[in-house]
């Protein structure tokens, strides 16, 4: 079978009640309205219940694609969690899910590729799918990145949130196909994008927590150069793959990570207003999940229909950044 012949049959999506407005965090973190709206685009943004983790909203959204496949959880074969925010070390939260779901023929794992962990894992089910070792798969990316933000740090906790998107892979055998994709990775620059406690270099202490370690740390301005260039890099090189050109294209949608990054990959595409995606004044940066929400929103509100060419773009802590188009 060919990688190209995947299908996205349903999508699923999770949001948590909760919004957190530029103005509630007026109350708390020295910004203002302006400011976020100025360097990010973010109005508003959904923040998890205290007891809800990121498997909570990760089976939530599953359920949500699988119901609308009409595919029972026990005839599920893979599930592949995206998130940077999982419950615990171990078991992974697509362990966690599976057993929510009660999809017990599943095999479950997690990916950590940070924002481009969507399309890292879309591509991995992909390549399972193709190869005919399963029969279908239940993608999610989920986060609750509102547990590893540092409420006092303005230039973190106005960005991230929470939510999780979900998609169920098919084999295809009509028009629906993977075109293209390409990934990267460089991780000489982990350190502009990463949590630095927790793990076996800094394993958890008093010292470490004290320090603060377990919180993003971001460098914003080297990020930001890097983000634009990557994406735009790697999407060209999708789009070339696929053999396809701009005007080919439906709609695109970009990791929702700031609305200037956004707007710097759309300028250089040369892309009109209407064939981008954004949500993140909404929802803000939900990293892994971000792509899977949007196209499920996208798809519901009649911006994709069955036949379009659909690109996605992402850039993430790694330093990972990847993209794919796919003909919906």
């Amino acid at each position: 079978m060919d990688i190209s012949n995947v299908k996205v049959l349903s999508t699923g999506v999770y949001l948590p009640k909760a919004e957190l407005s530029n103005f509630d965090l007026e109350k708390f973190v020295d910004t203002s309205d302006d400011w976020i709206k100025t360097r990010t685009g973010i109005q508003t943004r959904r923040i998890a219940k205290r007891s809800e983790a990121t498997s909570d909203l990760a089976y939530k959204a599953g359920k949500m694609a699988l119901d609308r496949a009409g595919i029972k959880p026990e005839d599920v074969d893979l599930i592949i969690v995206a998130t940077i925010t999982p419950d615990m070390f171990f078991p992974s939260t697509g362990c966690l899910v599976q057993n929510l779901l009660g999809a017990k023929n599943a095999v479950a794992m997690d990916i950590n590729a940070a924002c481009s962990g969507y399309i890292y894992s879309f591509v991995i089910a992909s390549k399972f799918l193709a190869t005919g070792s399963f029969k279908n798969a239940l993608v999610i990316g989920a986060e609750k990145l509102s547990s590893i933000v540092d409420w006092e740090d303005r230039s973190t906790c106005v960005i991230f949130a929470d939510g999780a998107g979900a998609s169920v892979l098919v084999p295809s055998e009509g028009n629906s196909k993977l075109l293209a994709f390409d990934m990267g990775t460089d991780g000489s620059y982990g350190s502009d994008l990463f949590i630095p406690g927790g793990g076996s270099r800094n394993p958890a202490s008093y010292e470490t927590v004290s320090k603060k370690m377990h919180y993003i740390k971001m460098n914003g301005n080297k990020i930001f150069k890097i983000a634009v260039n990557k994406m735009r890099e790697t999407f060209e090189r999708s789009m070339k793959k696929a053999g396809i050109k701009v005007d080919d294209i439906s709609l695109v949608i970009p990791h929702q990570a700031n609305l200037r990054i956004i707007e710097a990959l759309r300028s250089y595409l040369k892309l009109p207003k209407d064939k981008v995606y954004v949500n993140i004044e909404r929802y803000g940066n939900t990293s892994a999940a971000s792509i899977a929400i949007a196209l499920h929103e996208a798809i519901e509100i009649g911006r994709i229909k069955r036949g379009d060419i659909v690109g996605f773009a992402a850039f993430g802590g790694g330093l990972t950044w990847g993209s794919a188009i796919i003909q919906y």
